[in-house]
């Protein structure tokens, strides 16, 4: 399998960083505007994409302001299994996030599309990290 993989810097502190990614309403002005669920390890959390579809996670490891990975529960794609995941460090004063997706079985157009969602949603999240505006999906800032 050949994972997705993304490096950025942002501009913030890595503790405000980690609560954008575990926050439903953090998460809701950059990622998707429909997020349900407790951030807590063991626990599954919504995220709806309106019109598209609606996607279950399991939080299978957490690490408060270091890490956050996510395995997919239920989809209405063939993404059963797949992990999503985010890593934080600090370097030269910013906050570094590894991010990763793992689970396509070839480099087919459906990984291409996932590669450049994901891209787009970790610009909003920079954004929205460093300026407090993301494009969140569903909102009036989302580009399609």
């Amino acid at each position: 399998m050949t994972p997705i993989k993304h490096l950025l810097h942002i501009n913030t502190p890595k503790e405000a960083v980690y609560a954008a990614l575990t926050t439903p309403e953090k998460l809701s002005a950059w990622y998707t505007t429909l997020v349900k669920g407790s951030f807590e390890l063991g626990q599954t959390v919504t995220f709806e994409f309106i019109n598209l579809g609606v996607f279950q996670f399991k939080i299978i490891e957490m690490e408060p302001c270091s890490r956050i990975y996510f395995e997919c529960v239920d989809s209405p794609w063939d993404t059963l299994g797949h992990l999503m995941k985010y890593d934080l460090d600090v370097n030269a004063d910013k906050t570094r996030v590894r991010y990763s997706y793992e689970g396509f079985a070839e480099m087919d157009d459906a990984y291409a599309n996932m590669n450049y969602s994901a891209a787009k949603y970790l610009e909003s999240l920079r954004q929205y990290c460093q300026k407090g505006i993301g494009e969140a999906f569903g909102s009036k800032n989302y580009r399609s």
